[in-house]
């Protein structure tokens, strides 16, 4: 006889309206990105729309999988299948920067001295094969960003919020309440903190420094690996924020918290991104 128990069934949810509204979205964002950087003002009212309706959706569709798991809907069954979910992810975020730290070794390592090795008369004048490589067609001149100022710091930032993240997962694991709180309330302060260092050291780089997008390889890869890399910090906080307003809420339980799991794998992530960042774009 089969049982009717929540514990052997896999919970079906009901037929929702969040895909479409996802969906709705996406489009949204893209044609307002396709008219936008062709300068037409429409493109700017879309991507605003796009935004609002993502934002929307967010909300409307995590919020309603809270209720369902703080309802007691989600079995063991539904727990392993959003841990897959989330490995899957990050290791998709993974693919991702793989590709521009790719990108940053054939461009330093091979291709560089591949143009070493070229007749001068072929390439533009001055050129020297080392990093960073300034041309062609490049008549100002820029400054790298060196390693052992905000960058460092930040570095520390970020490797503390690892171990305050992880404080409050062993006080979650202890039914501390308290001191989850506590220790979350200080990651995300970490969190804040590395990205009003980031936005200063941008404005830093770009009028000080003068390095541009613009400023050939080096100025390209810069500014997509930090920026991209600073994207998911902004994603991240704002991860760590609701987690934190859920810790206060009275959500999770040392038995059951993988919303509060899936998010730290997230910030272990970009902590270990940077500790690469750091090394191959500003140490090394």
């Amino acid at each position: 006889m089969s049982s009717n128990t929540s514990s052997d069934r896999y919970f079906v949810p009901e037929p929702s309206t969040w895909p479409l509204t996802g969906s709705l979205a996406l489009g949204l964002l893209g044609f307002g990105a396709a008219f936008a950087v062709n300068r037409m003002t429409s493109g700017y009212v879309l991507l605003a729309l796009g935004f609002a309706v993502l934002i929307y959706m967010l909300f409307g569709w995590f919020g309603q999988v809270v209720r369902e798991s703080e309802s007691g809907k989600y079995n063991k069954q539904v727990d392993v299948s959003f841990r897959w979910a989330m490995g899957w992810f990050i290791f998709s975020e993974v693919m991702f920067f793989a590709v521009f730290f790719g990108a940053l070794y054939y461009m330093r390592i091979l291709s560089v001295p591949w143009l070493g090795e070229i007749d001068q008369k072929l390439l533009w004048p001055d050129f020297t094969p080392t990093w960073p490589v300034a041309g062609p067609g490049l008549t100002e001149k820029f400054t790298t960003v060196g390693a052992w100022g905000i960058p460092a710091l930040n570095t520390l930032l970020l490797l503390l919020s690892g171990v305050t993240l992880t404080l409050a997962h062993w006080a979650l694991k202890k039914a501390n309440r308290g001191a989850l709180i506590g220790w979350m309330a200080a990651t995300v302060a970490l969190g804040i903190v590395f990205l009003g260092f980031q936005v200063y050291e941008y404005g830093h780089a770009y009028s000080d420094l003068n390095l541009k997008m613009s400023s050939g390889a080096y100025g390209a890869t810069f500014y997509m690996l930090t920026g991209f890399h600073g994207f998911h910090v902004t994603v991240g906080t704002i991860m760590l924020i609701v987690i934190l307003a859920r810790c206060m809420a009275g959500h999770f339980t040392p038995e059951k918290h993988f919303g509060f799991e899936g998010v730290a794998w997230y910030w272990h992530f970009v902590d270990v991104v940077w500790l690469f960042l750091f090394i191959f774009v500003y140490w090394l």
